[in-house]
């Protein structure tokens, strides 16, 4: 009896993955992203909050790689602190909607009857909420910053991740493994944690990979509306903010973190749906 993905089915769907051209190419753009968002400050004596009057607006240059803005602030550098926050605010939230979404779903459709159904309509409740809304009750309750960022994408992030394990769970625990765990004597919690989530990982791998690029957005967005992280820290969304009006005279202010966050959300849906090609198992041959 098996509980968990088999040896042969996870080679098979790694295999896929590689098999897969735009799954790859997302792969490796993330790679690149990650590594410069490290590294590449390193290459440049300006920091991201230093401010120079006299080259305020300097178009690209092999001084100023991505230029400057109205203040004077090397792009390049913000760029690079701006990749660094959106990445951090992406897989957080991304990581407490799978801990909180796998927890609450599978319980919810392990346990199924009245309380699957009170449970879901729960999340029915919270999902109705504007996230715009929260947004803003929380930055009068907490003040503007990454953790109100943060704290108002797991709001109601989760929801998506508990349905899609809830829904995942309600299929395979009547499956005759789930039934002979029962039979040896296994507890609730033993087929839960090791005989149902273990079997849902695919699952789970494919929705986070997911989940990063849409808070990643929703940040950008946030930013952009100036609800997002504030001056002097260096963000996409902001960025784009303060280089729109400048479009028409410097359109480097607003290509760079628009071109950068176009970058990186296509990365993480190539990457997301060659995963779940990957381990859909009505793929498999």
């Amino acid at each position: 009896m098996e509980s968990a993905p088999t040896a042969p089915y996870l080679r098979e769907s790694i295999q896929r993955l590689k098999d897969n051209r735009p799954a790859m190419v997302g792969f490796w753009l993330l790679v690149i992203l990650f590594i410069a968002a490290l590294i590449a400050p390193l290459f440049t004596p300006y920091t991201y909050y230093e401010t120079h009057l006299s080259l305020k607006n300097y178009p690209p240059s092999k001084e100023f790689w991505f230029g400057a803005d109205e203040l004077g602030r090397n792009i390049f550098s913000r760029i690079w602190m701006g990749a660094r926050i959106s990445l951090f605010v992406g897989i957080s939230a991304a990581f407490i909607d799978m801990v909180i979404g796998v927890i609450y779903g599978a319980f919810s459709g392990f346990i199924g009857g009245k309380t699957d159904e009170i449970m879901m309509r729960f999340c029915d409740i919270l999902n109705s909420l504007p996230q715009l809304l929260i947004v803003i009750i929380l930055l009068v309750l907490m003040g503007p910053g990454l953790s109100t960022i943060i704290l108002a994408l797991t709001l109601t992030g989760w929801i998506n991740m508990a349905r899609i394990i809830r829904g995942h769970i309600n299929q395979i625990k009547h499956l005759d493994f789930v039934l002979a765990a029962k039979a040896l004597g296994a507890s609730r919690t033993r087929i839960l944690m090791h005989h149902l989530i273990t079997n849902a990982v695919g699952s789970i791998i494919t929705t986070v990979t997911l989940t990063i690029p849409a808070a990643i957005f929703t940040e950008s967005f946030l930013s952009f509306l100036g609800l997002g992280v504030q001056a002097p820290m260096a963000s996409w969304g902001t960025m784009a903010s303060d280089g729109l009006p400048a479009l028409r005279f410097y359109p480097w202010r607003l290509f760079f973190p628009a071109f950068f966050i176009s970058v990186t959300m296509l990365a993480f849906n190539l990457l997301g749906e060659g995963l779940r090609d990957a381990f859909d198992p009505r793929m498999r041959r």
